[in-house]
């Protein structure tokens, strides 16, 4: 095993529990980890703390976490040997028994953890026993031992790298767009790996609106589309302010079924109706009726930090989107609101904002810019919104809370009656704070305190 994390947890404990000598290896070796190994070392696992270089002696598999890259040493080393190498993904469908659960499965750059959660909404809703799992929730490798009807899965890049014989009833790919480029190494190979969802006889479900995941879908034995435009036959799409179905109908030229309305998808902006077509052709490829789609939806909550609206003060609302954490996300979140003051700055981890700028400058108010690579997006903003203010706020020694503090005061003298201030960040939090939660806390926490001073 590859990694202590999660994954690799929970790859290990169902292998060692079916007969198989384990090792994991980790580079890191703290308390944290080493509390993990004593706690798997008592059911008979090896644990290597502090080397996660080197393939252990008579190594006949290696299941790698879906963060180690390929060209590091210990997967070099397996690959160079001749051994075999799987995600945890891919171990899952293969410990699958006779009768298992089938797969609906969904990828993407943006939107996965917000449609694979409306999925399992809509597939309750059906009276179908679900749960979602992969990049999201219970780790896959032991969901499909488990007595389930389907499983709803999402599936990032990197675990879709590392699987060759998945083939999921119906998966979709929501979009795909440039992130993740010092781990595949070309958009190219990263959009390679996304479209491995589409096995031989795998319905596939594809954005419309998106150039490469209709590109990725062309050898697909079944294509469904949706888009944000009126359906045309075989389609799901929008019609004024319904979500309808022109695909999973008896004849898709004359018939078209209503799934639900606008006002059902929370929270509403144009992405997050494309996560909901996306959840609802997977789920009626399934089988699921109309009435189910609707009633998952109304029943989904959103996760945190995803266009939460966190407070309004003297007519400016104030929302959360933390997890915005690459351009093309950014993109989404800047698109719902008419005038913003935008908050954005992290690691752009080798993305680029030329794009992401030029699109959103004519609804800029101003923008207020943190983090490592603010003066990334500080340049393209001189470049392409000259006339909009900017606020650079450094790094302070007194902590990222006063950070923020400093950021919502200086976004909220630049807002006015009307606007929508934005964190939309556009990159990673790790400069700054643990997580994009820890981010998007802080950001409602300075809202809270900014809100309490008026």
């Amino acid at each position: 095993m590859a990694g202590l994390g999660v994954s690799g947890r929970a790859a290990a404990r169902v292998l060692v529990d079916r007969g198989a000598n384990v090792t994991i290896v980790d580079a890191r070796d703290d308390e944290v980890q080493r509390d993990h190994a004593a706690k798997l070392e008592a059911r008979g696992v090896r644990v290597r703390l502090g080397d996660g270089d080197s393939l252990p002696a008579d190594t006949d598999l290696v299941v790698a976490s879906p963060g180690w890259r390929p060209d590091t040493p210990l997967l070099a080393a397996a690959a160079a040997a001749g051994v075999g190498i799987y995600g945890e993904v891919e171990l899952a469908w293969r410990l699958r028994g006779p009768g298992a659960a089938p797969w609906l499965a969904l990828t993407g750059t943006n939107g996965k953890t917000t449609a694979v959660r409306m999925l399992t909404c809509i597939l309750t809703a059906a009276g179908h026993k679900s749960i979602a799992v992969g990049n999201v929730g219970t780790p896959i490798v032991e969901a499909v031992l488990e007595d389930y009807d389907v499983l709803a899965v999402e599936l990032s890049s990197y675990q879709l790298h590392w699987s060759s014989t998945v083939a999921p009833h119906a998966a979709a790919i929501l979009n795909v767009a440039p992130d993740h480029l010092d781990w595949h190494g070309s958009l190219k190979a990263y959009a390679a790996d996304k479209g491995k969802i589409f096995a031989p006889g795998t319905i596939a479900v594809v954005n419309a609106d998106e150039e490469w995941p209709v590109r990725l879908a062309a050898r697909a034995e079944r294509v469904v589309e949706f888009t944000l435009g009126t359906p045309a036959p075989g389609q799901l799409g929008v019609v004024e302010d319904l979500l309808v179905d022109r695909a999973f109908v008896v004849d898709p030229v004359r018939e078209a079924t209503e799934l639900a309305g606008l006002q059902d998808v929370r929270p509403f902006a144009p992405h997050n109706v494309a996560n909901a077509l996306a959840a609802a052709a997977l789920a009626r490829a399934y089988g699921v009726s109309a009435e189910a789609v609707r009633e998952g939806l109304r029943a989904f909550r959103p996760d945190p930090h995803r266009i939460a609206h966190v407070a309004t003060v003297g007519e400016v609302g104030y929302v959360d989107d933390s997890k915005a954490t690459n351009p093309h996300a950014a993109a989404a979140s800047l698109a719902a609101y008419g005038s913003v003051v935008w908050i954005a700055g992290g690691l752009l981890k080798g993305a680029d904002v030329e794009d992401l700028v030029r699109s959103c400058s004519p609804r800029l108010r101003g923008a207020v810019l943190i983090g490592t690579d603010r003066a990334q997006i500080a340049a393209a903003l001189a470049r392409h919104a000259p006339n909009v203010p900017v606020v650079d706020v450094p790094d302070l020694d007194t902590g990222a809370m006063d950070v923020m503090d400093k950021v919502v005061v200086a976004a909220a003298r630049l807002a006015v009656p009307g606007d929508t201030v934005l964190l939309a960040p556009a990159g990673a939090s790790f400069d700054m704070f643990t997580s994009y939660g820890a981010r998007g806390d802080a950001f409602a926490a300075a809202v809270r305190r900014l809100a309490e001073s008026h």
